[in-house]
């Protein structure tokens, strides 16, 4: 009996080695689950971060291309000619366009692609960019993050104003009527 109470007792070796040197199983399970709730929550962030990434790199550099082919178009007295997506249209220059940023692949897959009297959807457009699938740049349309383009750009709806759903449901930004 005596053995028994002591085995039983705090000053027991056997449960003074097993609190102070290791965790139990319950324990364990607990902080794994706690680190998958965390890794649950922190995962639609990340993608949402993420995407308002994209979509500001993207809203970003169809500004920028926009204005380039309007001083093009102003100093020059007419816009380039049409040409294949990531093809640079004829005409522009290095000084005037980064070749490299306009046939790279963008955030969102495809490429950029110069527009000129070309019709979308029913509607003729003078001047426009749209991004389009290439063989090695494929586009994935995710209708969120071109809400979140129309957004930084436009009206925040893709049936209207300059950013909006073209041929193929493919991005479009009008840079004229």
């Amino acid at each position: 009996m005596r053995l028994r109470s002591h085995l039983r007792g705090q000053n027991s070796p056997r449960k003074s080695l097993r609190s102070d040197r290791a965790f139990s199983l319950i324990e364990l399970m607990v902080a794994v689950t706690i680190l998958s709730l965390l890794f649950l929550l922190a995962v639609p962030t990340y993608q949402r971060i993420q995407r308002k990434a994209k979509a500001a790199a993207i809203a970003n550099d169809l500004q920028v291309f926009g204005a380039v082919f309007q001083a093009h178009a102003h100093e020059a007295g007419s816009w380039p000619p049409e040409t294949a997506a990531g093809i640079v249209p004829t005409g522009m220059t290095p000084e005037e366009l980064k070749f490299d940023d306009w046939t790279q692949k963008t955030p969102m897959g495809g490429k950029f692609d110069w527009e000129f009297n070309q019709t979308h959807v029913g509607v003729q457009f003078r001047a426009a960019i749209t991004i389009t699938p290439t063989t090695d740049a494929p586009l994935v349309l995710d209708d969120e993050l071109l809400l979140e383009i129309d957004k930084a750009i436009d009206d925040g709806d893709l049936s209207t104003g300059m950013f909006r759903r073209g041929n193929g449901n493919y991005p479009l930004f009008i840079i004229e009527n």
